[in-house]
């Protein structure tokens, strides 16, 4: 298919799924695209959208052995895994967010109840917390997982970069421990490159000490596709 006509059917879908796919956010009451209308266009968008994974994501999907999910269910499953988590790690300062659109779930673990200051061992507390998401990474199979580690801009950047690719590599290993396969799971650390937060104001800077999960689920069609590609 000529790039015109293929740009032209991927703005046609994105314009369907956000014309047809409108809900009631149940938690704002908010008006919004429903993931589970955009999971049904996963399929056209399902490059593009793994564009964004660490190292790219076709190769890791036969890696992983993941099946797939069906389109439609994709909203559906996202939605149920994220309240779950949300129950499951309560209290714990952790916090689980829908990202990229609504096509993945971000979970953000804060240093102050995942490391102590400076360091890249978890802390034993934060541990039965970390289990929790482990077990619905097992629940929930048919997605790729990247470990993110983040610093505040205190010290060098050398420093700091070290510091991020230490604690991502330390959550990604220990979810691997906890039975998640290994073939889902990349991790990377960012230094002081991508603030959430106000470097110049304790507050920014405690926001700023983080390591993020994004989980991305997969449609049966993304495995498909990576088939077809040859890996």
């Amino acid at each position: 298919m000529p790039k015109s006509r293929l740009l032209i059917s991927c703005v046609t879908a994105i314009s369907l799924v956000s014309l047809s796919g409108c809900v009631t956010d149940p938690n704002t009451g908010e008006r919004k695209v429903s993931r589970t209308a955009i999971g049904a266009g996963v399929g056209t968008l399902g490059g593009i959208l793994l564009g964004g994974l660490i190292g790219g994501g076709t190769g890791r999907i036969i890696g992983a052995g993941i099946g797939g999910l069906a389109g439609g269910a994709i909203g559906y499953t996202m939605d149920k895994q994220i309240k779950e988590l949300r129950e499951q790690t309560a209290g714990s300062g952790v916090d689980i967010t829908p990202t990229d659109n609504g096509q993945a779930i971000l979970v953000n673990l804060p240093e102050g109840v995942t490391f102590d200051v400076a360091s890249a061992a978890l802390q034993p507390s934060f541990r039965t917390t970390l289990d929790q998401i482990g077990q619905s990474l097992n629940q929930y199979p048919n997605s790729l997982v990247d470990v993110y580690g983040h610093t505040d801009s205190t010290g060098s950047d050398q420093y700091n970069q070290t510091l991020s690719e230490a604690r991502a590599r330390t959550v990604a290993n220990y979810l691997t421990m906890q039975g998640v396969s290994g073939a889902r799971i990349r991790s990377q650390g960012f230094g002081e490159t991508l603030p959430i937060g106000d470097n110049a104001t304790d507050e920014g800077r405690r926001r700023n000490r983080r390591v993020e999960i994004k989980i991305v689920p997969i449609s049966q069609e993304q495995v498909q596709a990576a088939k077809q590609q040859g890996y």
